[in-house]
């Protein structure tokens, strides 16, 4: 079964070349609130690595060198427990950069940081937050018991502010499948009927209103690869995912124009190849890092973007990215 998976690199025939960089997706460290059984980056609250003060100082000034940097992604672990969130955050605002931050909303509810939904507000951060069914037994099998009731509760905190009313108060909830159990597999739903779903459901239900809805594949990465291995679905599922590449989200991917940068300022393709511990290189095959491109005074110095096997995950059906599907 493991011969039979097509390398990617192969299923694509020709490299998928680095474009312009214009988004900086970081990720702050694997401190986290929850241990969710999906979670790729495998971030809990046994955790402790987290952004050291050099870095911060480092990422803030490859913001402020790079006018070309138009949005700056934060993510984790729960990115607002790790350190430089406030900072990195504040830098990047005031240079007028849309600033998004990956919520799990139920960090709104932890002593230290009860004051999060005023300042996303306040300083209008768009909140991408994991809201994997609209259903609460879903949703608590995946992320933990009480979870999704915190998770209401937090987005009516943020509906109260203005969110997903105002323009510049937004909101996306994020859609993911269970770990599959068997090898009875499945993609996204479509995300455009499934927003719509969501959407009626929420509000009938709980008065909530957001803006749109982002449907994830999982990845075989972090504890839904450690699962999938142990039940000995880690190579059928690969080859699904194979079995349903699409040729035309390519176009689309995330990692063409974003740089993914972890708690220690290396430099990635994306968010999966960093978990992957793959990291992104100069044409010599020098390894980056924040500094060598503060150093360069370059962000476009990558050519090929790596690739493997679970980039199937990204490319399947109507595709997978942070923004949801591509087609």
């Amino acid at each position: 079964m493991v011969q039979s998976i097509t390398p990617f690199q192969e299923q694509i025939k020709t490299p998928l070349i680095k474009q312009k960089i214009t988004v900086l997706q970081i990720n702050l460290g694997r401190k986290c609130n929850l241990a969710c059984h999906h979670c790729h980056v495998e971030a809990s609250p046994k955790r402790t690595e987290e952004l050291s003060s050099e870095i911060c100082q480092q990422l803030i000034k490859l913001i402020e060198q790079f006018p070309q940097i138009e949005t700056v992604d934060i993510t984790g672990g729960a990115p607002e427990m790790n350190y430089g969130f406030k900072p990195i955050v504040e830098a990047a605002r005031k240079l007028n950069k849309e600033v998004i931050v990956r919520s799990n909303l139920t960090i709104f509810f932890e002593k230290q940081f009860t004051d999060l939904p005023n300042y996303f507000a306040k300083h209008h951060l768009r909140v991408v937050a994991s809201m994997p069914c609209y259903l609460e037994d879903n949703v608590n099998q995946q992320r933990g018991s009480g979870v999704y009731q915190k998770s209401i509760q937090a987005i009516q905190k943020l509906n109260k502010l203005g969110y997903g009313k105002e323009p510049n108060l937004v909101l996306y909830l994020v859609y993911n499948p269970q770990v599959p159990k068997s090898e009875k597999f499945s993609l996204a739903p479509n995300q455009i009927q499934l927003e719509q779903d969501y959407k009626k459901y929420l509000l009938e239900h709980f008065g909530i209103v957001f803006n749109h809805l982002f449907t994830i594949i999982n990845l075989p990465i972090g504890r839904t690869k450690n699962y999938l291995k142990n039940q000995h679905l880690y190579y059928p599922y690969l080859k699904f995912l194979e079995t349903n590449y699409n040729f035309n989200t390519l176009s689309g991917l995330m990692c063409l124009n974003q740089l993914s940068i972890d708690y220690l300022g290396q430099v990635y393709d994306c968010d999966f190849n960093q978990m992957e511990n793959i990291p992104a290189t100069t044409v010599n095959g020098e390894i980056l890092t924040v500094s060598k491109l503060l150093e360069l005074n370059n962000l476009d110095i990558i050519k090929e973007i790596k690739t493997a096997s679970y980039c199937y995950g990204c490319t399947a059906g109507s595709g997978s990215s942070c923004g949801g599907a591509l087609v």
